[in-house]
């Protein structure tokens, strides 16, 4: 009866936040009582509310009651602890399920707080007293409690596994060494965490000096994003400031390299924001990895430690990611160059300097690795996935995927089909190239200039939608497009009068039909979106007109297989 009163006492006089004794009481309005500093903290995260209430009876309180120590209940629960109330522990001091208990307490079983290896049992804090008093028994290894020590005892000798056995890579008794393992190259269990541990630590420092190089690279990363957009802030600003002193036929040349400028900035900085959130991320697995050695280093229990180690030891590799070159001057100053020698030509001049306009601002990059054509080599590649050209063994540049399935790179299929014809240079298949264009409309109108010469308008509706397999991010969102196109009913490099136009709208329409005029790209963004793939289109009448647009036109066009 005595210790169901003690133990009634107890409830009493603890706290039903912390579930302990009270320290330093306080009684709040509605008269419950908890420690001050558990009832302080509960209400810190009512502060954004305003409104405080009691854990027990949900009472509420406002303004914030003044907390103030109960000297009398403190009193008495000092009394009662030196009366014995501790002889009756609380209840979160006992095993429950998923705790490890007490081998030795007989009645209500105790969380036990060691395990030794040697007597293959767990103590509670009174029954490990022995342990740390008696001269034998300081002498055992005691780790943090754990309910697996019977995985350290031979299944086939009742023994303390305490020998590793190299030839066998097993853990082994004393006994097996004489009978199955007898021969073998075998060391202690010690010995073989150390050996192991050397290892481990080799692969540890891999793995901080991959983390210093990714930081290195992602602090010049964030400073070339940087200039890159001070530069194109500048060389937008030389351009207003040059464009607006031109007559008004090269007003409309100011925009075109505004835009170009800006898609190029966006472009690029797409690109780096992407490679940013993947240099972070793999900092962040580097240092998950990192912190899980350094865990696991730390361990007291030899074969915990041999048997997780064999799933960390894993050297870091290349990873997915690539080393990144950074420019260290990425500026636009070729196209600001350009533009100054534009303000000095006339129409004419003005019409032939536009192409060198665009490759300039187009060869701006951060990285270094663009392609012949100008665009990104990594322009149309997957993020998720890294494959290479058939021919070349490298990396895609302009990727060209056929009705086979078979993919290359736009400048190798086109030198194979000067060698070997229209066929896959792999399965020798009829040449067909495919792309990954989204579903949409292409609407042509024909319609007269301002001169009252025939043109044709063509007006492209993609609208935006999900990702499928064949883009860089499947089942993510990517944003449509809608823009137009224009072509002339003039050869102006013969200078005569014919209906070519309408032979490069069929073959347009065919490209369009093989979903081959757009393509989904990773921004690093926002959602993904839909541009133009390297065919050439005319932004405006003046461009189609250009003396070698149509010849481009076809080019592009027949390499795809489309003549």
């Amino acid at each position: 009866m005595a210790q169901a009163a003690c133990i009634l006492d107890q409830e009493q006089f603890s706290c039903t936040i912390c579930l302990d004794l009270l320290k330093d009481p306080v009684a709040i309005p509605c008269g419950h009582s908890y420690c001050m500093s558990c009832i302080k903290g509960c209400w810190d995260q009512d502060d954004h509310t305003g409104v405080y209430s009691c854990p027990q009876c949900r009472e509420t309180f406002t303004p914030r009651p003044v907390l103030k120590k109960n000297t009398l209940l403190d009193e008495v629960v000092e009394k009662l602890k030196k009366t014995g109330l501790q002889a009756a522990p609380p209840d979160h001091c006992y095993a429950g399920s998923g705790d490890v208990a007490c081998d030795v307490c007989t009645e209500r079983k105790h969380k036990a707080v060691k395990s030794c290896l040697m007597c293959l049992a767990s103590y509670c804090e009174t029954h490990l007293q022995p342990h740390y008093e008696s001269p034998a028994l300081k002498k055992h290894n005691l780790v943090k409690a754990t309910g697996n020590l019977l995985e350290n005892i031979c299944s086939h000798h009742d023994k303390l596994l305490e020998i590793y056995c190299r030839t066998d890579q097993q853990f082994i008794c004393y006994l097996c060494t004489i009978e199955d393992h007898r021969g073998h190259e075998t060391v202690s269990v010690a010995t073989e965490r150390t050996e192991k541990q050397k290892q481990l630590g080799a692969t540890q420092s891999k793995f901080q000096q991959r983390i210093q190089e990714r930081e290195k690279e992602l602090r010049e990363l964030r400073r070339a994003v940087q200039s890159l957009k001070r530069s194109a802030q500048a060389a937008v600003e030389d351009s207003e400031r040059i464009f607006t002193e031109l007559i008004r036929s090269i007003e409309r040349r100011r925009s075109e390299v505004k835009e170009l400028i800006r898609d190029q900035e966006m472009v690029e900085v797409s690109r780096a924001e992407g490679l940013l959130e993947r240099l972070e991320q793999e900092i962040a697995e580097l240092k998950k990895k990192d912190g899980e050695l350094e865990q696991l280093s730390h361990t007291e229990d030899h074969i915990h430690f041999l048997q997780i180690s064999k799933s960390l030891y894993v050297p870091p590799g290349l990873g997915d990611l690539p080393s990144i070159t950074i420019s260290p001057h990425i500026s636009f100053e070729v196209v600001r160059k350009r533009v100054s020698e534009l303000k000095e030509r006339l129409e004419d001049v003005c019409k032939g300097e536009m192409s060198k306009i665009s490759m300039a601002g187009r060869a701006v990059g951060i990285y270094g690795c663009s392609t012949e054509t100008g665009e990104p080599s990594e322009a149309r590649a997957s993020a998720a996935e890294v494959k290479t050209c058939l021919i070349c063994m490298r990396p895609w540049q302009n990727k060209l995927r056929l009705i086979c399935t078979h993919a290359f790179c736009e400048a190798c299929l086109r030198s194979s089909i000067s060698r070997v014809g229209r066929q896959c240079p792999v399965c020798l298949t009829a040449l067909t190239v495919v792309g990954d264009q989204p579903e949409g409309q292409m609407t042509v109108k024909h319609m007269k200039e301002f001169f009252g010469r025939e043109c044709i308008c063509i007006t492209y509706n993609i609208p935006s939608g999900i990702q499928t397999e064949a883009h860089p991010n499947p089942g993510k969102p990517f944003t449509g497009i809608q823009t137009q196109a224009w072509l002339s009913d003039r050869d102006y490099a013969s200078g005569t009068f014919y209906l070519y136009d309408k032979d490069v709208l069929k073959l347009l329409e065919r490209a369009f039909d093989q979903k081959l005029v757009f393509t989904v790209v990773a921004t690093g963004g926002a959602a993904d979106r839909v541009v133009f793939t390297n065919i050439p289109h005319a932004r405006n009448l003046y461009e189609c007109r250009d003396v070698h647009f149509l010849a481009t036109v076809k080019a592009a066009l027949n390499v795809r297989g489309i003549e």
